[in-house]
């Protein structure tokens, strides 16, 4: 029986990229000379830290940020999850990106749904954070994968592990 998984893995080399591209673009850009604008990734914790002087700088990061990590790895930005600016010392703020990684329970819950939903004879089975689809073709599976592909646009999958 043809099978394949949904998954969501960050692509860390990219987001490193991406960070790196940031960094420099802080250090060359005239407004940001003599500022505590930074970015730091912690890859332990799944973390992207943003400092600034205040909230319309963090939001200029962000305008940077965003877009170069869309171009290594697309809708990359979707996988972020803003939490609330803080205010460390003086006049410096910071805030944390927390790094999505793999479905949890509620999207794979929706996927298998979604899937079960549409008519098409197949089996979804969630494992873990993979959701795995069994059907009895290939056609079957690829129809599957495009639906699935057009009603979640929200977070970014990948479709993988083919077995014929």
């Amino acid at each position: 029986m043809p099978s394949f998984d949904i998954t969501s893995e960050v692509d860390m080399v990219a987001l490193k990229n991406a960070i790196d591209v940031v960094s420099r673009s802080i250090t060359n850009r005239y407004d940001f000379k003599g500022t505590s604008a930074n970015v730091e990734l912690n890859e332990k914790d799944s973390l992207m830290t943003l400092f600034g002087d205040s909230d319309f700088q963090l939001d200029q990061i962000k305008d940077i940020l965003l877009p170069a990590m869309e171009k290594k790895e697309a809708d990359s930005a979707k996988r972020l999850d803003h939490q609330d600016v803080q205010k460390i010392s003086g006049n410096i703020v910071k805030q944390v990106l927390k790094i999505k990684d793999g479905i949890d329970s509620e999207l794979a819950k929706r996927i298998v749904k979604l899937i079960k939903d549409s008519g098409v004879k197949v089996q979804a089975s969630i494992q873990g954070d993979t959701v795995r689809v069994v059907g009895a073709k290939r056609d079957v599976l690829q129809d599957t994968i495009a639906q699935v592909k057009k009603s979640v646009t929200d977070f970014p999958l990948q479709f993988g592990n083919f077995r014929d």
